[in-house]
């Protein structure tokens, strides 16, 4: 079978998978399956405004809606920088690319979840948090490992890490069937975005929302000219964005604990991509065209003999346009055009035997194709099958969770030589205990083995590609503590947790950006080894009633080392772009309905090769953001404004080499309900 039949016939593929899923998911016994009532099971710390951490089976870390303006944060990539064990990688400007790595191991290593279903791309396994717009999100949950409920795709199960980000819901009712929310921001680099927001009441069961916005800005920041001994600024150039969504969701809630919604979402841009500063020139005249829609639904069913189902489904395309005016060959440029579908089905189901265990069985199926202009390209189609098995049990103050995961994957190539199929099985083993009776503290240590396959980029792309690259295999182990305690004083709570960890890698495949960030190298390592430790603190005081302090404290220690050849000149050197020490802290004053708010980033610096040698040296930094927001009504209607000040002392940094990040900004934004 061949790459072109398997396009033409990509639906009947779908209809395969779905075949395989009933037949191997739904009929097994149902003594084989179970879920934790994650209502009961999940212990909490609930801070209004505040980072939670739960007291779960693993690490995880909360941002809330109320914590967006806190952090001066106007995307996903900035609402989760300051979270222990995350490194952003941001090529700056309000149109940069922004991905997230969490324990440095990649950005392909965590999976970004959008209500419930995985963000997936097969090109080249990153998701730009950049795009994400933080407009219409209810809270974003960063898990280590996994989540700890069973009753969840697949996918959930297969990413070293998870970035669950859950939208908002409609917030009306029959008494008020419909609301509306418009708003707009403005700010520096030709910052201009307004928003709608349509939230309505359809009947008892059925309501639906509706949000858009568009963005557009010049992106012109001064900078910093390094290496010619003057103290002049130059203008980043080529840096304009232009960008739409829109997303709609239909929900429906039935007495008898069925849910379902519908959700459609559209995104598209147009962008210009500004080059390395190479030589004190930042010339760059390529662009970037992005349109990508996907539909998703999900159903869920819970039954009163704690029997419980979920589907999911998910139906995505996205377009990507490429377009570099100089690039040296015949036709004098070079305009590439890349088209990804893929077709998605997810079901699980979840049982419980006995009360203090729980089981549970997931399979997931999916078909990603790529097609593009390029001459000669391999035309690839991956089919992935995956498959889980998973138990949950309590014993006393202990709970101990396991699971195995079968990871099944396909391709078939139109030109040249397809990627090897595989099967590969991967356990998780996670384990939680409060040994003093009392759930303000607890330990918890997991154990997770994951397998990350290469990328069609990484593959076949023939700027970038690599047939022979290896797959990476990655092992996870964790040990650490959650100390939550509320309090009846001044001092409303305190929360402290500390985990450390080693992650071993072997054939880690590291992106290492050429002269744009359009262009990649794709190479193996071998084997690297990461040592790391998170320390996070928070507490808040009252002063009085109406006066009270938020503050946040982060801290993370990377330690990761290249151990593939003990003869190598990069033998234990520090892996490109990770930097051994990060910081953050927050404080937040708030009164009545007003809040001021200073956020501060400390990175240490970093390599941009493995060669760790001075030439090849980043600088660390130090960042401030501040930010004054204020709840007030006007003609009697709810308003919400801010005002932030990002980089408050015009420091001159990046976060990867040759490619700065802009001085002070400003952003000024209102929000109006009706």
């Amino acid at each position: 079978m061949n790459a072109k039949h398997c396009a033409f016939k990509g639906a009947g593929f779908f209809c395969y998978i779905t075949y395989i899923l009933l037949c191997t998911g739904f009929f097994v016994p149902i003594t084989l399956r179970a879920q934790s009532d994650a209502e009961k099971e999940l212990k909490e710390v609930e801070v209004k405004g505040q980072t939670i951490i739960r007291q779960g089976l693993t690490p995880s870390q909360k941002v809330s809606l109320s914590d967006f303006k806190r952090l001066s944060a106007d995307n996903v990539a900035d609402a989760v920088r300051d979270l222990s064990g995350v490194n952003i990688k941001d090529y700056g400007g309000i149109g940069g690319l922004k991905t997230i790595s969490v324990r440095s191991l990649g950005a392909n290593h965590t999976g970004v979840f959008y209500d419930g279903i995985q963000m997936n791309d097969a090109q080249n396994g990153q998701v730009d948090l950049g795009k994400l717009s933080l407009n219409n999100l209810q809270e974003i949950v960063l898990y280590n490992a996994q989540p700890d409920v069973l009753l969840l795709p697949a996918r959930a199960f297969a990413s070293a890490s998870v970035l669950m980000i859950n939208p908002l819901k409609p917030t009306v009712s029959l008494e008020k069937p419909i609301q509306i929310t418009a708003g707009i921001k403005a700010g520096s680099f030709g910052l201009f975005e307004p928003m709608l927001q349509l939230d309505q009441q359809i009947s008892k069961r059925w309501s639906y929302k509706i949000n858009a916005f568009n963005t557009s800005a010049n992106g012109r920041y001064k900078y910093k000219v390094e290496g010619d001994g003057s103290s002049g600024m130059a203008t980043r150039t080529n840096t304009d964005i232009n960008a739409l969504q829109t997303d709609a969701a239909v929900y429906y809630t039935d007495k008898d604990s069925s849910n379902f919604d519908f959700r459609v979402n559209y995104y598209k841009s147009q962008r210009g991509l500004p080059g390395a500063v190479v030589f004190y020139n930042d010339f760059s005249a390529q662009r970037l065209w992005d349109e990508d829609l996907f539909i998703q639904s999900k159903y869920e069913k819970k039954w009163l003999n704690n029997l419980q189902l979920l589907l999911s489904t998910k139906l995505s395309q996205s377009y990507t346009r490429y377009l570099d005016p100089d690039y040296l060959n015949i036709a004098g440029e070079l305009d590439q055009r890349y088209k990804q579908k893929e077709y998605y089905l997810s079901g699980a189901v979840s049982y419980r035997p006995l009360q203090d265990l729980e089981l549970s069985y997931s399979a997931d199926g999916a078909v990603d194709q790529l097609s593009t202009n390029e001459y000669q390209y391999a035309y690839p189609v991956r089919l992935t099958v995956l498959q889980v098995i998973a138990a949950k049990y309590t014993f006393g103050s202990s709970k101990l969770e396991a699971n195995l995961l079968n990871t099944n994957i396909h391709e078939w190539v139109n030109r040249g030589a397809a990627a090897p199929p595989k099967s590969i099985y991967s356990p998780t083993l996670m384990y939680a205990v409060t040994p003093f009776g009392s759930p303000d503290i607890q330990f918890h240590a997991f154990y997770k083995d994951i397998f990350r396959n290469p990328t069609f980029n990484d593959l076949y792309y023939s700027r970038i590609g690599f047939v022979n690259l290896k797959p990476e295999y990655t092992k996870q182990y964790d040990l650490g503590f959650t100390f939550s305690r509320s309090y009846n004083g001044p001092f409303a709570y305190l929360t402290l947790t500390a985990d450390a960890y080693y992650n071993n890698v072997t054939n880690k495949i590291i992106a290492v950006p050429n002269k744009d960030i359009f262009s990649w190298t794709m190479t193996n390592l071998g084997k690297v080894d990461i040592r790391g430790l998170d320390l996070s603190a928070k507490t808040k005081y009252q002063f009085n009633t109406s006066w009270s302090a938020l503050l946040s404290a982060n801290y993370t220690y990377q330690d990761a080392v290249d151990v593939t050849d003990p003869s190598s000149s990069v033998y234990l050197n520090q892996i490109p772009y990770t930097p051994k020490h990060t910081a953050a802290f927050n404080l937040g004053i708030t009164h009545q309905n007003m809040g001021l708010y200073f956020n501060h980033i400390l990175s240490s610096h970093r390599y941009y090769l493995s060669q760790n040698l001075p030439e090849y040296n980043v600088p660390g930094f130090a960042v401030s953001d501040a930010s004054f927001s204020r709840q007030f009504k006007f003609s009697g209607l709810p308003v919400s404004s801010s005002f932030e000040v990002n980089n408050l002392f015009n420091t001159q940094y990046a976060f990867i080499r040759s490619f700065p990040m802009p001085g002070r900004s400003f952003r000024l934004s209102f929000k109006v309900t009706i």
